[in-house]
């Protein structure tokens, strides 16, 4: 099974600039998810990181895998336009390899954990067939509403994936 972008954007809330899946190119449902995302030189972070020597950084490759991850969740939920995969974890991060404009990145993500509400991954980003990155990534899914206190649901960490 494949995804296009249009078929992308109904499983994620990201949106430009921060969208940084283009294509699925294998999905196995609760197991494994293989997806793309081309890299250019107009991505808007390349003008700072770094000014002659554009790399991209290692949170958003980190932050393409988990995408990636999320999209094998939010398949599982009936109701996904109401929620969201967040981060709780990452372990083991490396980064093998800078990631620059022109490169295509695969991101290749297996599950080794999966709850409806919980999934534990391991995430891996190849450039030219060398890994460029890897991490296990942990998530939760969480309402995208607000309790009535201002308290949402979500973990105290970094909200993303």
């Amino acid at each position: 099974m494949t995804f296009d972008i249009q078929e992308i954007l109904e499983f994620l809330p990201h949106r430009y600039p921060f969208l940084l899946i283009d294509r699925v190119v294998e999905f196995e449902p609760t197991k494994r998810l293989v997806a793309i995302k081309n890299v250019t030189i107009n991505e808007p972070f390349f003008q700072g990181h770094f000014p002659g020597y554009p790399i991209m950084p290692g949170v958003l490759v980190i932050e393409a895998m988990a995408q990636a991850g999320a999209i094998i969740m939010m398949n599982e939920i009936p109701d996904r336009a109401k929620k969201l995969a967040v981060f709780t974890g990452i372990e083991r991060a490396k980064f093998r390899k800078p990631v620059t404009p022109g490169d295509q990145l695969r991101i290749e993500v297996d599950v080794l954990a999966f709850r409806s509400r919980m999934g534990r991954m391991e995430a891996k980003a190849y450039v030219d067939g060398k890994l460029a990155c890897q991490a296990v990534l942990t998530c939760s899914i969480v309402s995208k509403g607000r309790e009535v206190a201002g308290a949402s649901d979500a973990p105290q960490t970094e909200a993303g994936a």
